[in-house]
């Protein structure tokens, strides 16, 4: 005989047996209730009811005696319910039961495969979905989806099964998943990822999908974790009637968007049209991804027309061909497979070291720098050539074109290179260039990559054309980003070092770099030496009779100056640290690198948008 007593406090529901019934071990013999949720009280084991102390209504107390019961087998008795004998007695498992069901019914339409007619339309215009795109760029079975069950705040105007049907998750797919896994493990590889979806609603700014963009920017603050902007859409709805406002220009999502610059990597992919509000939210993003066939713009057709601007295709309003060459695009690619590709590329750099790499053919940077210190040749090379093998990533092509900037790993450690880009105006740095390694300057310092500047340059580009593009307040950008560095910064100069232009691809100063070191073909100058030979020796010069006599005491004089701002020469001077085998380049910044060690994760550095 043993005795069955209360658990808890509690009132008796129901008795589930009476005096006399044989019961199974696991079998509920009572029911209790104690606030307001209800406790099973199961048989430890196999046995005969044999008395029953409490009618229902009755309040027990914890350990009161509930019941008495005999064993069937006595020398079975166990302490605890037979686990095995309760699961074969309830539902088959395999079968959903009702409520998960619904749960299950209401999901199926954010499902691409339960939207046939969405999805062929999307493909028929050589596009993705945004599942599709999510799916290709996180690791498999990683993204864990937030707000799927959203839709339009349209009830006001549509049925629930329309809704549900037409406006799934309200064009918005967010959440966090793993990008890059393999190679950095699962808690550097979290990201949160967000994407409008076109083919609901155009993929426009919703006002649910609103509070789901503030939800998930809120985590990646939060956690401080990457993010992914899939961006194509038509900016805000108007048709959302629920909500109780006039024009919503209260939301908080374009401020907490902007609130992640300088704090964690952002990254937009922009393919088809994606204009007014999710441009802004593009615009705001440390880098953009844009295929070719993309547009993108601060105002879409309509908004032109309603301004009384004209009336324009979407087509017409910025084409990617427009948007890579004035800078807005950092990276081109074909179509969204490649996106894809490049923002994985892209936040790898943020994402830590990598064990493996290859070293590229040291010897072939022996050969870069003509011996004709008057013909041009392509620092992208001697880029490519200190890189690890398939590291590169070169950032805002289309733009700037005086300085190239790119992404890159050496030794498996992440970079940022900028190069001098002689075949663009000698290498003379004017707006556009000053104001795009600026920003470079400042992506790397806000999330601690180390600085490597190839210079080639003969100085800032001057002259009118020049002033007229306020090239005074751009080119000091580049002074004022390498003043706030907290980065280290190594340089090499590869051919000319000349001026103001000079000191600002080293950081501000020949000695402000960790080190600043010259190939034997470095050659320098406070500025330009056939014109400070004119300057200098305009006495001597014209004192000179016109020809041949003149010519050749100006020529005398150049090689001079040329000899004095030798590579060698300046070393001698200690205006540089070394002059060096250009093979022997990447042994240097290895080391650099090693000797300055980690750099601190602070944050709160700003990016500029531009």
């Amino acid at each position: 005989m043993i005795q069955i007593q209360a658990p808890l406090q509690a009132l008796i529901v129901q008795w589930q047996v009476d005096a006399g019934d044989p019961v199974q071990a696991g079998d509920v013999v009572v029911i209790l209730e104690a606030m307001k949720m209800e406790h099973e009280v199961r048989a430890p084991h196999a046995g005969r009811i044999t008395e029953l102390f409490f009618a229902p209504g009755a309040l027990v107390a914890e350990g009161e005696v509930l019941l008495n019961m005999e064993l069937v087998k006595p020398d079975s008795i166990a302490l605890q319910a037979d686990l095995s004998k309760i699961a074969s007695q309830s539902a088959d498992p395999s079968h959903p039961r009702p409520d998960l069901q619904r749960a299950l019914d209401r999901h199926a339409p954010t499902l691409d495969a339960n939207r046939p007619e969405a999805v062929a339309k999307r493909h028929s215009l050589g596009l993705r979905t945004a599942r599709e795109n999510i799916a290709d760029l996180c690791d498999t079975d990683s993204f864990l989806e937030y707000g799927a069950l959203a839709v339009a705040a349209q009830s006001q105007r549509r049925s629930a099964e329309d809704l549900i049907k037409n406006t799934p998750a309200d064009g918005m797919v967010t959440g966090v998943g793993s990008i890059n896994q393999a190679l950095f493990g699962p808690e550097r590889s979290r990201a949160v990822v967000m994407a409008y979806d076109a083919t609901v609603l155009a993929g426009t700014q919703g006002m649910r999908n609103h509070q789901k963009t503030d939800r998930m920017l809120g985590l990646a603050l939060q956690q401080k974790l990457p993010l992914v902007l899939f961006a194509e859409g038509g900016g805000g709805r108007p048709g959302d009637v629920d909500m109780p406002i006039v024009a919503g220009l209260h939301v908080a999502t374009f401020a907490s968007f902007a609130r992640l610059n300088g704090q964690v990597p952002v990254v937009a992919v922009v393919a088809g049209r994606c204009f007014a509000g999710n441009a802004a939210l593009a615009g705001c993003s440390d880098v953009i991804i844009a295929t070719e066939g993309s547009n993108l713009g601060m105002g879409g057709p309509a908004m032109v027309e309603g301004g009384g601007l004209g009336v324009f295709k979407p087509e017409q309003i910025g084409p990617s061909a427009v948007q890579h060459a004035n800078g807005v695009i950092d990276i081109l690619v074909p179509d969204e497979a490649a996106a894809v590709g490049a923002a994985r590329h892209y936040l790898s750099f943020f994402q830590g070291r990598v064990a493996n790499w290859q070293a590229p053919d040291a010897q072939a940077l022996r050969q870069l720098v003509p011996e004709n210190r008057l013909r041009v040749y392509d620092t992208r090379e001697a880029m490519a050539g200190l890189a690890d093998v398939g590291s590169l990533l070169p950032l805002r092509t289309g733009f700037g074109a005086g300085v190239h900037t790119a992404l890159a790993r050496i030794e498996g450690r992440p970079v940022g290179l900028m190069a001098s880009n002689p075949m663009h105006l000698g290498g003379a740095i004017d707006a556009d260039a000053a104001d795009k390694a600026a920003r470079f300057m400042q992506l790397c310092n806000a999330h601690g990559l180390a600085l490597i500047s190839l210079v080639d340059t003969p100085g800032f580009m001057v002259g009118p054309d020049a002033e007229s593009q306020a090239q005074v307040r751009h080119v000091s950008r580049l002074f004022i980003a390498a003043a706030h560095l907290r980065v280290p910064f190594l340089s090499v100069v590869l051919r000319k070092g000349y001026g103001l232009g000079a000191m600002a691809m080293t950081a501000g100063g020949f000695h402000s770099p960790l080190f600043n070191v010259a190939w034997p073909t470095g050659e320098f100058g406070a500025m330009g030496l056939e014109g400070a030979v004119r300057l200098g020796y305009k006495k001597e010069l014209e004192a000179q009779a016109a020809g041949p006599q003149r010519d050749a005491l100006y020529a005398q004089l150049v090689g001079e100056h040329y000899e004095r701002g030798s590579a060698l020469n300046m070393a001698a001077t200690l205006e540089i640290d070394a002059v060096i085998d250009p093979a022997q380049t990447r042994h240097w910044l290895v080391r650099g690198l090693q000797a300055a060690g980690a750099v601190p994760k602070v944050g709160g550095l700003a990016v500029d948008a531009w």
